[in-house]
């Protein structure tokens, strides 16, 4: 068994392969291995990966399956102590390996969070996203949590028993897979600790999924149902999930502005509005909203200001 296994789901990432991989083989730790899935690209993606000859370098090659069942293959093939998960168009700091093991090890951690820098493609500029510093802890102890973690995979160090043992899974066929494992791996980790450095280098690219809003918009709904039902039974959590329910659609409704098709953009205000009449009678008055200015909070607590808001914005800035 090995230390660490760093698995990147690839599709088609010839541009920014070769930086990634390079930011694995050059970590300042040795005993590590790179679950590296192709998940059918039909760029150069293969030939990239090949060229590297390091013998920790575990290469597999699928057929197109999305980026949940991609992982879970990962997990299904790691070997490691712990787990850790990179994006194909990301990087780690040469010594994120060590830091985050030693960590583990020492405090003998289920769960090790750190910061990480978001990079700007087109400008290289670099912002410092800062967790909110805890002391090591548990989900129970620190539903905050749920708040002040960003919910996606890297940046982090698993156990690989808190997954395996858990069979935490991420959810496949659904776009935005990735918040209800990393919910579930934070209520399941008998032990949470945070590293205050930033490790992990989140690029953001002109056309990504970050940037780029579809029809999968919609998915989003499927995903915060997945979380609200996850805690159904567990009264405690109920204001914080509200909580987090409600900044999660009201950012997706907001994010319309950007919608391709101003059709899809409008139908999903629709849905995401009524979807919290529904489940969250009092969503108007959440906690959420408290901490948004005046004109803000107006817009986004109103179904119809939202859609003016998109409207104004696609026409002035998107010119679309």
């Amino acid at each position: 068994m090995t230390d660490i296994s760093i698995i990147v789901p690839i599709y088609n990432a010839e541009k920014y392969l070769n930086k990634c991989i390079k930011s694995l083989i050059n970590q300042t730790k040795q005993e590590l291995e790179f679950v590296l899935v192709n998940d059918g690209s039909t760029d150069t993606s293969e030939d990239i990966i090949k060229s590297y000859k390091d013998k920790r370098i575990k290469y597999f090659k699928n057929k197109n399956q999305g980026i949940g069942k991609t992982r879970n293959f990962g997990i299904d093939k790691a070997t490691g102590k712990y787990i850790m998960f990179l994006d194909s168009d990301d990087y780690l700091a040469t010594h994120a390996c060590e830091e985050l093991y030693a960590k583990a090890e020492k405090e003998k951690l289920d769960l090790v969070i750190c910061n990480f820098y978001r990079v700007e493609e087109e400008t290289e500029k670099q912002e410092e996203i800062k967790i909110p510093e805890f002391q090591n802890t548990t989900l129970k102890e620190n539903k905050q949590l749920l708040l002040d973690v960003n919910l996606a995979p890297w940046n982090k160090l698993y156990k690989t028993d808190l997954l395996k043992k858990n069979k935490i899974k991420f959810v496949e066929n659904l776009k935005y897979e990735d918040a209800p494992f990393v919910i579930e791996t934070m209520d399941k980790a008998k032990k949470i600790g945070y590293i205050k450095k930033p490790l992990n280098y989140y690029v953001i690219h002109k056309n990504s999924e970050t940037t780029v809003r579809d029809e999968r918009v919609f998915d989003i709904i499927q995903i915060v149902d997945k979380i609200r039902n996850y805690f159904s039974k567990r009264k405690e959590f109920t204001e914080t999930v509200d909580k987090l329910s409600v900044r999660i659609l009201t950012n997706y409704t907001i994010q319309q502005r950007v919608q391709i098709d101003k059709e899809i953009g409008f139908n999903f205000i629709d849905r995401t509005f009524q979807y919290m009449k529904d489940n969250i009678p009092d969503y108007k008055n959440n906690k959420y909203y408290e901490n948004r200015g005046f004109l803000r909070r107006t817009i986004e607590k109103n179904k119809f200001l939202t859609k003016v808001y998109c409207n104004i914005y696609r026409r002035v800035v998107n010119r679309i």
